[in-house]
């Protein structure tokens, strides 16, 4: 009788790492003549093509420092692989209000987002700041202090408008936090 030999692969946990065996791996090498790297990296080998390079990492920098995608193409058809291009990725720009949507901590509405931009404060500004930035907007642009000025008219409205949203987004923080 042959005597069996026990797998490392049994139980729970597993003896040895997911994905490790004890066959050889092949590793294919950069196609860069002369580089002994791996070639990970797939590169198109033209446009449309569905050939591949696959290249280290540094001689792919090198591959897309040089790489002109729209090389060879008439206006038109630039024109015509931007739409296309463009249809196609709509989808990913249509959820893009599922992720973060720029800097700050998540915690401010879009609303409070442009409010901030109006007064020129960073994403995560204090509330104190907020009503500091205000004050200098109103006591610039106010009608009584520059009252045939239209200009300063819509400053000192928009200024009113993000003052109103983000009073009253930190009032909202107030009450369910106490």
């Amino acid at each position: 009788m042959a005597q069996v030999k026990r797998s490392n692969d049994w139980g729970f946990p597993r003896w040895r790492g997911y994905g490790s065996s004890r066959e050889a791996t092949e590793v294919r090498l950069c196609d860069r003549h002369g580089c002994s790297e791996p070639g990970d990296r797939p590169a198109p080998k033209s446009p449309n093509s569905p050939e591949r390079w696959y290249f280290c990492e540094k001689h792919a920098a090198e591959y897309n420092r040089n790489w002109n995608y729209f090389e060879g193409l008439t206006k038109e058809q630039r024109e015509e692989r931007e739409r296309d291009e463009q249809r196609s990725a709509e989808g990913y720009t249509e959820s893009s209000h599922y992720g973060w949507g720029g800097p700050g901590d998540g915690s401010r509405s879009a609303d409070e987002m442009r409010a901030l931009e109006i007064f020129e404060l960073d994403p995560d500004a204090e509330f104190d700041a907020v009503k500091k930035a205000w004050r200098q907007l109103a006591k610039a642009n106010h009608p009584d202090v520059k009252p045939d000025d239209a200009e300063a008219a819509k400053r000192f409205a928009a200024g009113q408008a993000a003052w109103e949203v983000l009073r009253a987004a930190e009032e909202r923080r107030e009450w369910k936090g106490g």
